[in-house]
């Protein structure tokens, strides 16, 4: 409702903002090292921080208790992201792994294996039917995200592919990457649809507009 902002910090905290109380805080605290993103469930009810420490948490935004540990991965979670409908959470690690977990009891749900380097880019689609993840081994990957069945491999950079997004329609995907190029390509085919050339250094960060005619780069 745009009346909260969460921030992640390096000293393993996160603290929820409330925009309309003289900006107090709540700490969620309880990582063991650096904080590396955290996130908003749809409905803003619940909070999910990841950390290098390797775990997730899930934490209640109004009392800041956490409610759930997510435990599985064996290196430092790098990407993270709710499903649409707040359901599950997805994460991705510099294991070389995604997780699939379920939101309400912390189970692990499904494990994406295939990359053959980290992990530091995830996504949902906007209907939650399938997941894109980028890696350090330049290429990224779209998944079923009911089975975990690897439907695409998206091959053309030159290195590491540092950022990924789904194209409102889910029917795009455009992937950011180390050798200064962005790349769009379509999801059911996984054709390659354009390559945007123009930086001068690493595209870490990609997002189609609203509406689906425009991407930014950065």
């Amino acid at each position: 409702d745009g009346s909260s902002v969460v921030t992640a910090g390096s000293d393993g905290s996160a603290r929820v903002w409330d925009l309309n109380n003289d900006f107090f805080s709540t700490t969620l605290r309880g990582h063991g090292s650096a904080v590396t993103l955290a996130s908003f469930s749809p409905d803003g009810d619940r909070v999910v921080t990841v950390s290098t420490d390797r775990t997730a948490e899930i934490w209640d935004r109004a009392s800041g208790r956490p409610q759930e540990e997510l435990v599985g991965h064996t290196d430092s979670i790098l990407a993270m992201g709710w499903s649409p409908d707040g359901a599950h959470i997805l994460t991705a690690s510099a294991d070389r792994t995604a997780k699939v977990w379920d939101a309400s009891s912390g189970q692990k749900q499904l494990t994406l294996t295939g990359h053959e380097d980290r992990i530091v880019a995830a996504r949902y689609s906007p209907d939650g039917t399938r997941i894109v993840t980028g890696s350090w081994d330049n290429t990224a990957r779209i998944w079923d995200a009911a089975t975990g069945k690897l439907q695409m491999e998206l091959r053309g950079h030159d290195l590491k592919v540092l950022a990924v997004a789904f194209s409102p329609d889910g029917k795009r995907v455009v992937t950011g990457s180390e050798d200064r190029t962005a790349r769009v390509w379509e999801v059911a085919s996984g054709r390659l649809l354009a390559e945007l050339d123009g930086h001068t250094n690493w595209v870490i960060n990609v997002a189609f507009s609203p509406s689906g005619k425009w991407i930014v780069t950065a």
